[in-house]
């Protein structure tokens, strides 16, 4: 597909979806399959990874459809109403297996040290419901409310409503422009490289997580509201400016005993609006595609408390300035598709409420994350994809705090989530065998190799346990209907 053909690809996908048998298959999810009647092939290399149809597709709103609609116009031939008999909706399960290399410590009874089970089946581990595909002219929406093992409780997940149009300029040159509605940054990305959508698609959540995390690399992920707008040139320049306030989920005001404002009991509240920012351009050449981009945002966050320990909203803030780089290729054959993919993010910390409070060391910390993988697919039916990651940052003993000490008469402290040397560090890689038997199931085994953990290969938790002790095993059963 040559850059600049947005109209008459449209134009040829509108001829031939009428003969073209809809797919059981996932387009993301198989509500855009129904819509548009394609096969999921014509929007992913493999779910969820998009391919530059798919961006096109995403970038217009979601609004390609080939469904009988209820329509409606004025007595001046305006469109008002296009309803699609069939609602876009569609659902996806997990089921996994986790296993640690070591097991961890049981906590329930400090008097008589032990082990918690090995050993995490979850079923499922995750099952969404989605609305995904048009609400109406020019405006579609991909909406996921998401049952999770780990917290037993039905939330709002990744959510993007957008309106789109598109105009062709001079030289059939296509101006594609809109409004994305969402809650999380970066979920609104063209590509696979970014936090919210990039490797891993799936990963475990019965785990050891390290301590530190960049706040663009989804740390505020569904706490937030994000309105911004974007324009894509010639399908191949690309800029979004926007920004996100906070929209925090099951907070309650102390006073009113309503869902808002939020008070003190709430952490972590955005102070007025963070800006957040992208630009990437994309070049195609025969079945080849290469994307390099910039994105980033300034978060300004009011530590605040939790509803046990309330802290009022002012005073000083705590500023992260986050700047990334990311790249992205693909190669789409007949029965070969490779994807190599990476992406940097810096984080400039200026935490002048937490320095002021004695929650941390340093007045101004760093922390950069780094990640890149490479995946290999034959025929959409076998393949995997191999990993690096890597976050280095400033040594804080207060943010990054030691293991507490001991309590009598336990013979053993669980430190396992700690840093006994106030380090962030830590590296290692994640090999992951994928089978798809159709082209809405996938079959996953992955392993993820820890060099370092929270600052150290060895005893990083100042009671023994080693970074390789948190390697997981981790079996996947992922589809959608």
């Amino acid at each position: 597909m040559k850059s600049g053909g947005t109209m008459r690809v449209l134009c040829v996908v509108g001829s031939t979806l009428f003969a073209i048998a809809a797919a059981p298959a996932a387009l993301a999810v198989p509500s855009f399959a129904r819509q548009t009647g394609m096969a999921c092939e014509a929007c992913h290399t493999v779910f969820p990874e998009l391919t530059h149809f798919g961006r096109v597709f995403k970038a217009n709103g979601y609004t390609l459809n080939n469904l009988a609609q209820v329509l409606d116009v004025t007595e001046k031939k305006q469109q008002v109403l296009a309803l699609t008999k069939t609602p876009p909706f569609s659902i996806m399960f997990q089921v996994s297996y986790t296993q640690l290399n070591k097991t961890l410590p049981d906590l329930s009874n400090v008097n008589i040290p032990g082990e918690a089970q090995n050993g995490t089946v979850g079923f499922p581990q995750q099952f969404s419901l989605f609305y995904a595909g048009e609400i109406a002219p020019h405006f579609g929406a991909y909406i996921q409310a998401t049952y999770a093992n780990d917290s037993g409780t039905i939330s709002i997940d990744n959510t993007d409503l957008r309106f789109a149009d598109m105009q062709i300029l001079g030289d059939d040159r296509s101006l594609i422009y809109g409004l994305s509605l969402n809650n999380n940054p970066t979920v609104q990305d063209l590509w696979n490289s970014t936090p919210a959508w990039g490797q891993l698609y799936a990963a475990s959540n019965a785990t050891v997580s390290p301590l530190a995390g960049t706040q663009i690399d989804g740390t505020l992920a569904q706490s937030v509201a994000g309105l911004t707008a974007y324009v894509m040139w010639n399908e191949a320049l690309y800029a979004e400016v926007g920004g996100y306030h906070s929209a925090q989920q099951g907070v309650t005001n102390q006073l009113t005993g309503a869902a808002g404002p939020l008070d003190g009991t709430a952490s972590n509240v955005i102070q007025g609006v963070s800006p957040y920012w992208r630009v990437a351009y994309e070049h195609l050449w025969s079945r080849n595609s290469f994307e390099i981009g910039l994105y980033g945002a300034t978060f300004k966050l009011l530590p605040g408390g939790t509803p046990a320990a309330p802290s009022p909203l002012g005073g000083p803030t705590n500023r992260f300035n986050d700047v990334a780089e990311d790249f992205q290729y693909q190669y789409l054959g007949e029965d070969n598709l490779i994807t190599v993919a990476g992406t940097r993010i810096h984080e400039n910390m200026t935490l002048d409420a937490s320095f002021a409070s004695g929650a941390a060391t340093n007045p101004t910390d760093n922390l950069t994350t780094m990640r890149f993988w490479a995946t290999y697919y034959y025929r959409r039916m076998i393949g995997g994809t191999v990993q690096y990651f890597q976050t280095t940052g400033s040594t804080d003993a207060l943010l990054y705090p030691p293991t507490p000490p001991p309590t009598p008469p336990a013979t053993q402290s669980a430190g396992v989530v700690y840093s006994a040397n106030g380090s962030p560090n830590t590296s290692g890689w994640v090999a992951e065998i994928d089978y798809l038997p159709w082209l809405n199931t996938k079959l996953a085994v992955q392993y993820t190799a820890y060099n370092k953990f929270n600052g150290s290969s060895t005893n990083y938790d100042g009671v023994g346990r080693n970074a390789s002790n948190n390697n997981t095993f981790y079996a996947l059963l992922w589809f959608a209907f």
